[in-house]
Parts: structure tokens; sequence; C-alpha cells
């Protein structure tokens, strides 16, 4: 069975900041799922031309979005992230808490970079997560990209204020050894 993979607004803005969501339909062509909250998030007019390309992805059935329905098992999970946490635990952003919810309840993969905010989740509801390192790790064992190309989108990644683990993609490779 091949997995959905439900991407929150930090992990696609990634790729769509320096133009390589060619990357992401190269290695999960098909599988990629914008919860309608974060096409929300990107809807704003500061970054109107972040907007205009996942409309063009979206239009060209390159990408799908999901909804999350009121009264659904993802709703409530949805809303508990979001409004009415469990005790000790803090409210994530709609972006994150869609991706979430909807890669539970349809077991799928979650694509996010907040580890920060959402490893709990991860952990409390069993999810496999790729970040936009693992992504960029996947495409240069794939042959997608090599390591100059790499270090190349990662600077640019960091410029356009992605936070990233590592100042490079290649101190980020040698983490992995």
């Amino acid at each position: 069975m091949i997995e959905p993979i439900f991407f929150d607004t930090d992990c696609i803005s990634s790729f769509l900041w320096v133009d390589r969501t060619d990357i992401l339909l190269s290695l999960y062509a098909k599988r990629i799922i914008l919860p309608e909250q974060v096409l929300d998030e990107l809807s704003n007019p500061s970054i109107s031309h972040l907007s205009s390309k996942v409309n063009q992805l979206l239009s060209q059935d390159e990408i799908r979005k999901a909804e999350i329905l009121v009264g659904t098992e993802e709703f409530k999970l949805y809303y508990m992230l979001t409004i009415n946490p469990q005790s000790g635990q803090k409210r994530i952003g709609k972006g994150e808490a869609s991706a979430i919810a909807l890669a539970k309840v349809r077991k799928g993969v979650l694509a996010s970079n907040n580890l920060k905010d959402i490893q709990r989740y991860i952990k409390l509801f069993h999810l496999r997560n790729l970040t936009t390192p693992m992504i960029l790790h996947a495409a240069l064992l794939k042959g997608l990209i090599d390591e100059s190309e790499g270090n190349t989108i990662w600077a640019q990644m960091i410029k356009k204020r992605r936070r990233l683990p590592t100042p490079t993609f290649n101190d980020y490779l040698n983490t992995l050894k």
C-alpha cells in the first residue's frame, strides 16, 4: 500500500520558497496531500506567489487537498490539538494539527519540520514523519540531486528563513554517519 503524505505548511513551504517542488513530485508522485488548513495558511497575501504555485500543482493534479469534516474522528483530533489540548499539552498550529490528524486517521505519513512542537504527538500516535532534510537526503540517494546541489538548495532554504538542523547539507549528511 502506498501511504499518503500529509504536509504541513512549513515543510511544503521549504520547497515552494526555493522553487523545487520537482523533488517532491519525483519522490512522492500522487501521494502529496495538503490539508485545507495548510492551503489557508499559504493563502496569506504577503506570500501569494506560494499560493499560486500550490494552485497550479492542484490544477495539474500533481497534489491533492484534504478536508476535515465536523464530527469525524479527524475533526475530534484536530479540535483537541488546536482548541482543547489534553492536560499538560500545548496547542499547536492549525496546519500542523490538520496534517497530524489526517496522517493518524488515514494511516499516512506526516511531513513536518516543527519537531519541537509536535514530537510528542508523533510518538503518541506512532506516526511516520518526514522532514525537509530527510526529503533532500532521499533525493540524493535517488540521484535527483548531488551533494553540491543539495548544499545550494539548503542555503537557499536558510536564506528564506527555513529552520534546518545544520548550517549545510553536508553537515546534515555527516550527522547520518
